[in-house]
């Protein structure tokens, strides 16, 4: 029997795809490629981008309840949730949400998320551009690539305590960060989109 399942992606504005305009961004990609192998006869695979430019795990949070329960497939769901983009900011001297912080409302996510799937992803934060690593933007945030690994370490811890998955979208940028990063070097370009689908549809295979 054929199944339908959905997949749920929350994110900020690299899950959304903004500065693609040419595929959309990554979770775009991934819904084309679902919607052609559902075509050949596999599992329908239905994708919603949940994705809010700007926004940090406190947003999510007060949505996530809402969204999860206006959008659960009975015969079962996956569950991307990629933050830390946003939350790892330091404005003023002060993060958007501090490391302890970012820990604790990520495991409060996962928990929503468990009362609709087994199949949870965490999705690891991308490496800036060298050049707005620890260079403050005219709107006055600042973001550094050590705190990138720091946030990442959490990701990756709470994704080995509660056997997550870890989506390592780092990895497969940072040897080639300064040609995968559109001209803000923050948000990846057409190429740096097209890896992580690349890497994601290797995961989403295993539902089709």
């Amino acid at each position: 029997m054929k199944k339908m399942i959905y997949g749920l992606f929350f994110g900020d504005s690299i899950t959304y795809g903004e500065y693609d305009g040419v595929f959309g961004g990554w979770v775009d990609i991934l819904k084309r490629y679902a919607l052609q192998q559902f075509h050949e006869g596999s599992n329908e695979l239905i994708l919603f981008n949940l994705g809010i430019g700007g926004e940090t795990t406190e947003g999510l949070l007060k949505r996530m309840p809402h969204e999860l329960a206006a959008r659960n497939s009975p015969e079962g769901n996956i569950i991307f949730i990629g933050y830390g983009a946003n939350d790892l900011v330091k404005k003023n001297g002060n993060y958007l949400v501090t490391p302890e912080q970012f820990r604790k409302n990520i495991m409060t996510a996962v928990q929503h998320a468990r009362q609709y799937s087994e199949d949870i992803y965490l999705v690891s934060i991308l490496p800036i551009s060298q050049k707005v690593d620890h260079i403050e933007t005219p709107a006055g945030k600042l973001r550094t690539n050590d705190e990138v690994l720091t946030y990442n370490q959490i990701l990756k811890d709470l994704a080995a305590e509660n056997a997550l998955s870890y989506i390592d979208f780092y990895a497969a940028f940072v040897e080639d960060k300064e040609i995968l990063l559109s001209a803000d070097g923050v948000h990846p370009n057409e190429k740096g989109y097209g890896i992580m689908a690349e890497t994601a549809i290797s995961i989403v295979e295993k539902y089709l």
